[in-house]
């Protein structure tokens, strides 16, 4: 069976490894735009501690050569549809065109800042997004915490467990209520309602938070609640129907509300997980289409069985 793989990142990388071991023609298709190439280290990933993304990535593929049925297409797939004998035709940016039996989309996500004056700069380096990933680097240290959203308190709460030394900032875009407020205090967190001038600090390496009103708070890192949206409108084209939270609907086992159309990864949370999480995600996707492509073999035998018996 011959199935592509839209995304080159964990999800990506783990689904086509599985599926090429389990004998499919698998198409990868990697648009080299990771999201984490803004960071240098990855966490969470046991025999991968701290390895930089794109060794990894070099890593995975070096993996994937020992398997002459895996092709790589390093192209960006700006168009899909289903055909009229329920196979896929796929068309990247430049006008190659693949056709696939089945199709798992790890597309990930695209993430935007918030609009601070020299966010870019330090996102990566001294300010990240998720602890989890990156808090023990940080652990201890006087942090800044920036979130526009409704998200403050709990992620002030979160951030606790590395450092007691909190200043939340929302940047003027959200108000906090008095109950807000007040858990806030009795947790220690300094917080800050007006706009964020500036940040400073030499070589991404945050120094000070400076505000509106020129007040000047010292941090020496931190982490922001970025914005986040799908990396492409494959899904849609596709006519995938989307959970409540946005991410692409799957069954808990990668099965889109799509037939032969799988899902794995960022994609289907919105809400960017560590890079094991979604290596597993792809691993799971993989082995539900493989699942599935045996039932639909062993269907079509009971189909013929049935006919030769009449």
């Amino acid at each position: 069976m011959i199935v592509a793989i839209i995304g080159g990142g964990p999800a990506g990388l783990n689904a086509a490894l599985v599926l090429a071991r389990a004998n499919h023609q698998v198409l990868l298709f990697d648009n080299q735009k990771p999201r984490n190439a803004v960071t240098g280290h990855m966490h969470g990933f046991i025999t991968r501690e701290g390895i930089a993304p794109g060794k990894f990535r070099r890593l995975a593929h070096q993996e994937l050569e020992r398997y002459p049925n895996v092709k790589r297409y390093y192209a960006t797939v700006v168009d899909a549809k289903r055909m009229s004998d329920g196979t896929f035709l796929l068309a990247t940016k430049k006008g190659r065109q693949v056709r696939a039996e089945r199709l798992l989309l790890a597309t990930g996500l695209k993430e935007t800042l918030p609009q601070i004056q020299g966010l870019s700069r330090y996102y990566g380096k001294s300010i990240f997004s998720c602890p989890y990933c990156d808090g023990y680097e940080l652990r201890n240290k006087q942090l800044a915490i920036m979130t526009e959203g409704s998200n403050a308190v709990a992620l002030a709460a979160t951030i606790q467990q590395w450092s007691k030394r909190l200043h939340l900032f929302t940047n003027g875009k959200s108000k906090l209520q008095s109950s807000e407020q007040e858990l806030l205090r009795l947790m220690g967190v300094a917080f800050y309602q007006e706009p964020i001038h500036a940040l400073v600090g030499p070589n991404g390496k945050l120094r000070q938070v400076v505000l509106q009103s020129g007040k000047r708070i010292a941090c020496s890192g931190g982490f922001v609640s970025t914005y986040w949206k799908h990396a492409g409108s494959l899904a849609e084209q596709l006519g995938c129907k989307l959970a409540e939270h946005g991410g692409i609907w799957q069954d808990g086992k990668g099965r889109t509300s799509v037939a032969g159309i799988y899902v794995a990864g960022d994609a289907m949370s919105i809400s960017p997980a560590q890079a094991v999480l979604a290596a597993g995600d792809g691993v799971r996707a993989a082995i539900s289409l493989n699942q599935d492509a045996a039932q639909s073999l062993l269907n079509e035998h009971a189909k013929h069985l049935q006919n030769s018996q009449t």
